[in-house]
């Protein structure tokens, strides 16, 4: 499925309904898109998926947001979108992608690895310091990130 990625400077309703299935904090994801590249991808004129990369330490950036619309999972485009962000890094001098997930983010995780990321540690209680109402994944209460990177 071939998608076109574009920045994008202000979230729109349709944004914001993608960046809260993957963060369901809207004061943590508004605090972070103001400091980083956002990029929605579009198959025609359908908003399938948003990546946001936040620049965090010199030649590091993070995936701290990507997620894909519902009607268009399972058809390749998060690892489009995970493709897309390893180029743009390393177009733009990064030598680190790193990303988070939940521990109990099965998928995900998956995902991840399987586009060559390795686990790089753990963030125990996470979740429960960062998020006021419990969060639930696959029957299971989500405590902990699981971090990852990829040099490129």
């Amino acid at each position: 499925m071939e998608l076109d990625f574009s920045l994008f400077k202000e979230a729109t309703r349709e944004h914001y309904d993608l960046l809260l299935d993957a963060d369901p904090s809207k004061e943590a994801v508004s605090k972070y898109l103001q400091r980083s590249f956002c990029f929605e991808a579009r198959r025609n004129i359908d908003l399938v998926g948003v990546l946001i990369l936040l620049p965090t330490r010199p030649e590091t950036v993070e995936i701290v947001n990507i997620a894909v619309s519902e009607a268009f999972q399972q058809q390749g485009i998060g690892t489009q979108l995970l493709e897309f962000a390893l180029k743009w890094a390393s177009e733009n001098n990064y030598r680190i992608v790193e990303i988070g997930t939940g521990s109990t983010s099965f998928g995900q995780l998956y995902l991840y690895q399987k586009c060559g990321f390795r686990i790089v540690g753990v963030d125990s209680d996470f979740f429960i310091r960062n998020y006021k109402e419990p969060i639930f994944e696959n029957k299971l209460r989500l405590l902990d990130m699981v971090r990852l990177h990829k040099y490129i």
